[in-house]
């Protein structure tokens, strides 16, 4: 690499850094703005939002088994965990979905079983068609959801404070930055946890049998 593609390289590095810093900082403002005030739960690591918010009004098709919709609630006595990603992200997403795996490997084979994991992808244009073979190298039975219709992604992940965005360079490579949490769903639709990027598997673990916990009382 000469010194004009290696300092072009790290320009865009710093450029793609700071758009996600932006966007991040971004989620978290919407997470204050639309869940009211947080609440500090000493039995959680994760951020929990008070009023919990809905998030099953909206369904988006599933990716892997077409014809069907996936709705974002847990069943009965589970919890759901949503993950807003993409197959070409470099770091992030591997990175989070691999702390999650080892999280639920921590888990009783019976926890583990009762957490259904999610993957919606933002990059639809990319992600629609490899997006479940993508998610189920991580977790075997993860399913994949997304959709073409922007307005109705955007629409499925506004009550998570979840955002994205896909854009195109000026030397037509394509960019995504996208808010990079973790969330937790109950059997009534509502957003019980928001896990920050970083969270240990340690901590996803002991909310995740703390919110079986609850859900199963």
């Amino acid at each position: 690499m000469d010194e004009r593609t290696a300092a072009l390289t790290v320009r865009r590095m710093r450029g793609r850094i700071a758009r996600l810093t932006a966007l991040c900082c971004g989620a978290v403002l919407i997470i204050g703005a639309c869940g009211g005030d947080g609440n500090s739960d000493s039995a959680l690591s994760g951020i929990v939002r008070e009023p919990a918010p809905q998030v099953d009004l909206v369904s988006l098709p599933s990716l892997s088994d077409p014809g069907t919709d996936i709705e974002f609630r847990a069943d009965e006595g589970e919890i759901q965990v949503v993950y807003f990603g993409f197959t070409n992200c470099p770091d992030v997403c591997p990175t989070t979905l691999a702390d999650l795996t080892v999280a639920l490997r921590m888990l009783d084979p019976e926890e583990a079983d009762a957490v259904d994991v999610v993957m919606v992808g933002v990059d639809p244009k990319r992600d629609n068609e490899v997006l479940d073979q993508y998610v189920t190298t991580f977790i075997s039975d993860a399913v994949a959801a997304g959709s073409d219709d922007a307005e109705l992604l955007a629409e499925a992940g506004e009550p998570f404070g979840a955002s994205w965005e896909v854009r195109t360079t000026d030397d037509g490579d394509i960019e995504v930055d996208h808010s990079p949490f973790l969330y937790a769903v109950d059997d009534q639709g509502r957003l019980v946890l928001t896990w920050q990027f970083g969270a240990s598997s340690q901590d996803m673990a002991d909310d995740l049998s703390t919110l079986l916990g609850r859900a199963q009382a």
